[in-house]
């Protein structure tokens, strides 16, 4: 039975090296995908995913209100499809979520779905908040903080190098992110002092 998957991570973890890895073991078999990503990742009128390691493939956009059920069945119709891949999945609306867990549902089409799961303020965005509840099953892409503890939290610079407090959830190519631990985290974002560690082993 086709499933929804969320693999989910913080940034530089990896994510899109690992979708277009899949991606490419299917086409190897002879078996097509469909490659989708959100209207912020876009070259003129045509989405890419790319990796930190220079992989990339074009990929179909997604933006607010597209029924990706719809999208998904016409390419369905047309050629039949093995897998769709969903990058930046954190963008997503709740409704398109329940899209494509029809997908998996109706079509019996797999969907493996890829993002971020909090915001630099430690917020889940929509679509990772939608996919937590409803994806068949949930995968996560580890990486590391400065430390050498499991990064779970992500902080926003600016152009000054300086930790974003605040500002809009989303800002494609504005600022830099650094992954960290939920300790580091804190005190990056200054919720916590260093001090009120004192006692414990520092990392």
């Amino acid at each position: 039975m086709a499933k929804l998957y969320f693999h989910y991570a913080t940034m530089n973890a990896g994510k899109s090296t690992l979708l277009l890895q899949a991606s490419y073991n299917y086409g190897e078999r002879g078996m097509h995908t469909l490659l989708l990503v959100a209207g912020h990742y876009r070259r003129g009128d045509r989405g890419y995913i790319s990796s930190r390691i220079g992989l990339e493939a074009e990929a179909e956009l997604f933006g607010a209100g597209d029924d990706l059920l719809a999208l998904v069945g016409g390419h369905h119709a047309h050629r039949p499809l093995h897998c769709v891949f969903v990058d930046e999945a954190q963008f997503l609306s709740e409704d398109q979520v329940w899209q494509l867990a029809r997908v998996a549902d109706r079509l019996g089409i797999p969907v493996m779905a890829y993002g971020l799961r909090t915001d630099f303020q430690g917020k889940l965005f929509t679509g990772s908040q939608a996919l937590l509840a409803l994806a068949d099953e949930l995968r996560e892409v580890r990486t590391i903080c400065r430390c050498g503890r499991k990064a779970t939290m992500v902080v926003r610079l600016g152009a000054d190098g300086k930790v974003a407090h605040q500002g809009e959830q989303v800002a494609i190519g504005k600022e830099a992110y650094v992954s960290l631990c939920r300790r580091h985290w804190e005190e990056e974002m200054k919720r916590v002092a260093p001090e009120d560690f004192v006692g414990f082993a520092r990392g």
